[in-house]
């Protein structure tokens, strides 16, 4: 009986092979491979649940290895796994799977399975390594199903499991067609882009007077580009960047295998959602630290960058969150993953995050809003805003004054819904997932030399912006995938002047004291 378990830690886990047996002596379970408490309370529990579940629990010494025996184990996934490898060394039955099994799952006492985390990514790791069937608690059958090629049992106890051994046609799995058809309830189909179901809450048609703001968030989501919106309390920014996952597409098949596994490691996955299609909108609090944002603790847990993967991380009051916090972003955002090490043990997590930031002028909020004084001396608003540092600002390609005195005029005009700021959206990202199979913020430096190549007319133009502006290479390049979105959006094959234009104008803006002059 070839039983294995998942011991998980970080963004990877390990497969453990568990092995018993059973020999002549004092009845006892000896429990070795440094098992963790909740490990080794699983053998109290594993008795009551083979005895209540109609099978003798062995009246000998009885000896359970995990290996590999360096490496720690820890959960309350191993209890049905250690009670199927207990029962297969002292139990006749008949011809058991040669084949390994990974087996997860937490013992009732009366023998019924309880759900366990992780399930998912313990399954991507045994189809990695070769295995091809498990056994779960029926709750996290369709968690593991979402892992394509591999074949599930879901078991309602220890005795339905057990029976399994000696019953492969009872492992199902998904077949290929219904797993790139799975999508969530009530989605609707925009173009050829496929969305979830609009919450009338989250409905930017109670966004007024923002109509810049709007467009920048439209073009944002249309090409996956990180946004910083800055104003006087009130003008509607928070508001409008709440509103931003009403007009994200769902994810891809293949997006949502990394972002199922973070949150099955994270015990964020419920039952309702084998697969999250759904791109996740994550807004921690400006109390936050660098361990609940990048992620750490004993086990290496997952942080809101992680969580946020193939999604959005809002950052409301971005200068209320501590120092250290802000600038732990620059590298995930660069690099699309974070490095976690502790104990000796290395782990990266996936961190291909889309970043929002809103945030006052000033520590007042009172800089540049028509009929308001300010009251903070020019250092407490450097100060401010130097939180944020040069290199992070650099790395952020759309930066929107919500505070301007035309829209604040015009907060009585009409708005959009996020119904018809969809159609853009839908265009764009079908055209970026057609051309290179990434959103446009993602290109490399050679992927925008090829994708976003200008005709003579339009590279005169930027090499005039540049000629005439103080702006980096990383600054040149955001203009440019900014350029490739917009055309995107207008369905245009070929970078024009306007688009350019408007590409600037979204990266060029002045903010408190200049400082965001590149």
């Amino acid at each position: 009986m070839n039983i294995f378990s998942f011991s998980p830690f970080g963004y990877e886990g390990a497969l453990v092979n568990v092995e018993v047996d059973i020999r002549r002596g004092i009845p006892s379970v000896d429990l070795v491979g440094l098992a963790d408490g909740a490990v080794k309370e699983s053998r109290e529990r594993m008795k009551s649940a083979i005895r209540n579940s109609g099978f003798s629990f062995p009246s000998e010494r009885v000896l359970i290895s995990l290996s590999p025996a360096d490496l720690k184990k820890e959960g309350a996934g191993f209890d049905l796994p250690l009670a199927l490898a207990v029962l297969g060394a002292s139990t006749d039955c008949p011809p058991l799977l040669e084949e390994p099994v990974l087996v997860m799952g937490e013992l009732e006492l009366s023998g019924f399975i309880r759900p366990v985390k992780a399930v998912h990514a313990a399954a991507a790791t045994a189809l990695s390594a070769g295995i091809t069937k498990c056994i779960v608690s029926v709750a996290n059958a369709a968690e593991a199903r979402e892992v394509s090629g591999m074949s599930v049992f879901g078991a309602e106890n220890l005795s339905s499991a057990f029976r399994a051994f000696s019953s492969p046609e009872l492992f199902t799995k998904k077949s290929d067609e219904s797993a790139n058809a799975f999508v969530p309830e009530n989605c609707v189909k925009v173009g050829e882009v496929l969305f979830p179901p609009i919450d009338p809450s989250l409905d930017f048609k109670s966004v007024r007077g923002q109509e810049k703001l709007v467009r920048a968030l439209q073009i944002a989501a249309s090409g996956a580009h990180n946004v910083i919106a800055f104003g006087p309390p009130g003008c509607g920014k928070t508001l409008a960047l709440q509103r931003f996952s009403s007009i994200l597409p769902l994810l891809t098949v293949e997006e949502a295998q990394s972002v199922t596994r973070i949150h099955s490691i994270a015990g964020l996955l419920g039952a309702d959602s084998p697969l999250l299609r759904v791109p996740a909108f994550r807004m921690p609090h400006q109390t936050a630290s660098v361990e609940g944002i990048c992620g750490g603790g004993t086990n290496c847990r997952p942080g809101e960058i992680s969580l946020a993967h193939n999604g959005v991380l809002f950052l409301d009051e971005a200068a209320e969150f501590r120092s250290s916090v802000l600038q732990m972003l620059r590298v995930p955002l660069e690099s699309g993953s974070v490095s976690l090490s502790r104990a000796g043990r290395t782990t990266t997590y996936p961190a291909k995050f889309q970043l929002l930031l809103a945030a006052n002028p000033c520590p007042c909020g009172n800089y540049g809003a028509p009929g308001k004084i300010c009251l903070c001396s020019a250092k407490a608003v450097d100060m401010y805003w130097r939180k944020f540092s040069a290199p992070l600002l650099d790395r952020i390609d759309i930066r929107i004054d919500a505070g301007q005195k035309d829209e604040l005029q015009g907060s009585q005009s009409g708005s959009v819904s996020s119904a018809e700021l969809r159609k853009q959206v839908s265009d764009a990202v079908f055209i970026q997932r057609k051309r290179q199979g990434k959103r446009n913020a993602h290109l490399s430096p050679q992927e925008t030399a090829e994708f976003c190549a200008l005709g003579k007319e339009e590279r005169e133009f930027l090499d005039g912006i540049i000629s005439n502006s103080d702006l980096s290479q990383r600054a040149v390049s955001g203009i440019l995938k900014l350029s490739r979105t917009v055309a995107d959006m207008e369905k245009n094959a070929k970078i024009c002047v306007s688009h350019i234009k408007e590409a600037y104008e979204l990266r060029k803006n002045i903010g408190p004291l200049g400082l965001f002059s590149s």
